[in-house]
Order: C-alpha cells, then structure tokens, then sequence
C-alpha cells in the first residue's frame, strides 16, 4: 500500500489577515509581505480568506486578484489553502477554479450556511454537487466546521461519508468548533488531515495524529507556534509544553477582545502601519485601551520566549 499522501507537512498553517484600505479594498502589497513573513517565521502554509481574513466582508474579484497577486509576489502556491467558500455553488465552484488555476495545494469550504438546520443528506449533496461541478482532478478540499460563527456545522458522519466516498478530493477538516470530543471522534477517521482551529487543544491533538494547527494566532506568534511542533516532532516534550503556556498566557488576554480587530491591532504596531489597524463593517477596531492592553501581553510572550 502506497504511503499516504498529505497536502501540508506537519505544522502550523496561519489563516492570514488583510489589510484594507480606506475603501475597504485589499491592499495587495501588505498582503504579499506578511504571507511571505509568517511562511519565513516557519508555517507550513498559509490560508487566505478564512475567518479571520473577513473572507464573507470581500468580493469575489477582489479575492481573486488578491490571490494572484500572493503568487506574483513570491507566494509558493503549493503552500496556499484558499478559503472560497458562499452561500452558493456557482461562487464556491468559480472561486475554486481559480485557485486551482493559480496552483494553488487547496481550498477549504464552509457547508452553505445561509439556510439553517440543513439535513445531512442535503449537506452531503451540496458538497458533492460542487466536486462535481468544479470537475477537476488537481481538487483537494480541507472541509471548515465553525458552527458558532456559520450557524450551521458538518456532522462526523457527513464528514466521513464525504471522504469515504471521495478520499482523493476531501482530504482534510479544520475543526474550529472548540468541541475537544469533536476534534477527537474526527482525528478517528482513517486517512483524514485533521486540523483543529486553535493552538489550545495542539499538544493534546499531536498525539493523535493531527497535522498541527490553523489559528489565527500565527499571524503574529507564527515563530513559537512553530517551534511548539518542531519541538514535540523532536520530542522534545518539555520545551513543546513550556512554549505552548506562553502562547496559552497570551491567548487568554486575546480572547478577552474580538479576535480580528486584536491581531489586527498587534500587527498595526508590529508593521507601524495602519491599513492593518481596518477592519470591514459591521467589525470595528479596537479602543486605544484594549489595543494597548493586547500588545502589552503580545511583548510579553515575545520577551519570554526570548529567554527560552
């Protein structure tokens, strides 16, 4: 039996953020330069227009040609999973075009989540309609449970029936749901790359053999989220865990404040420059206390991990 095959190697992929605009447009630029920052800071891979890149804020143009300008700019795609999930085929499936015509490993898709309470076997139909839609052989899904935030999630059981019935196309799942019993039955199915969506449950999901992680956290912690795998691959244990509670220290103050605007807010005074500090309506920046508040804990994991 030939080895398996997985679309990134171990690690951690970071669902990158971008910068806006007055217009609230993409600045192509910026957005180059922190993809190719968090790759040389040691991700494995990057994910544009996820959650935390306010994907569902961005046209669907804007979002191709920001794609094409990453790999004009010296973006691998091979190491880019591009988030193009809508509300309907016709968007996921162009959007999905284009990323696989730009190379890129592949796209991770939300299930349609305007209707809620969808039944299994309509979810099941929905995604296999669009494998058949796209109808491409270069096709690698990596499936996006956030229920939370969509409103509406992926069963396990249309999750495996998904990749067992198209194993070479839906490779993968990033579980943001923050539901450990969930991550764990899903880290169960034979074959599946299995992402949670947070550092926290990292070092508990290793073991089981998750690929790593896709946190918005790396963003700006892409060097310690790093080396927290490196070091458990090395099995170096103790320094995995003494780094991980430094992240965790920081986490935890970041969570405090709306996600987006906070990294945005710690990026702005890492670049010194404000376009990051944007985020799209209904989303707002934040105070000047509670950016202060979040950068102060930011430096504060950097100076100990410094000292490491």
């Amino acid at each position: 039996m030939a080895p398996q095959q997985f679309l990134f190697p171990s690690g951690v992929l970071a669902p990158i953020i971008t910068p806006l605009d007055q217009n609230y447009k993409i600045h192509a630029g910026l957005f180059v330069d922190h993809a190719l920052q968090v790759l040389d800071e040691g991700c494995v891979g990057v994910v544009p227009f996820g959650t935390t890149g306010e994907a569902l804020s961005i046209g669907v143009e804007q979002r191709m040609m920001a794609l094409e300008s990453l790999v004009s700019g010296g973006v691998d795609p091979s190491q880019v999973l591009v988030g193009t999930g809508q509300t309907n085929l016709d968007d996921t499936a162009n959007l999905t075009r284009h990323a696989l015509e730009v190379g890129s490993a592949g796209v991770i898709v939300l299930p349609p989540f305007y209707y809620k309470n969808p039944s299994s076997q309509g979810l099941y139909e929905y995604f296999s309609t669009f494998i058949d839609e796209v109808s491409d052989s270069r096709l690698k899904i990596v499936l996006y449970h956030i229920p939370q935030v969509a409103g509406v999630g992926l069963p396990i059981p249309v999750v495996k029936k998904l990749h067992e019935e198209f194993p070479e196309v839906v490779v993968g799942i990033k579980d943001s749901s923050g539901d450990w019993e969930n991550t764990k039955e899903l880290l169960k199915i034979k074959g599946l790359d299995v992402y949670p969506g947070s550092e926290r449950t990292l070092l508990d999901a290793l073991p089981l053999n998750a690929r790593g992680c896709i946190t918005a956290t790396a963003n700006i912690a892409a060097p310690m989220l790093s080396e927290v795998v490196k070091s458990y691959l090395a099995k170096e244990i103790e320094e995995a865990q003494s780094i991980h509670s430094l992240v965790m220290e920081f986490r935890d103050v970041l969570e405090k404040h709306p996600p987006i605007a906070a990294i945005k807010a710690i990026k702005e005074r890492q670049a010194e420059e404000t376009k990051w500090n944007r985020v799209s309506p209904p989303l707002e920046t934040l105070s000047v206390s509670a950016a202060l508040e979040v950068n102060e804990a930011f430096e504060e994991m950097q100076n100990s991990f410094s000292l490491l």
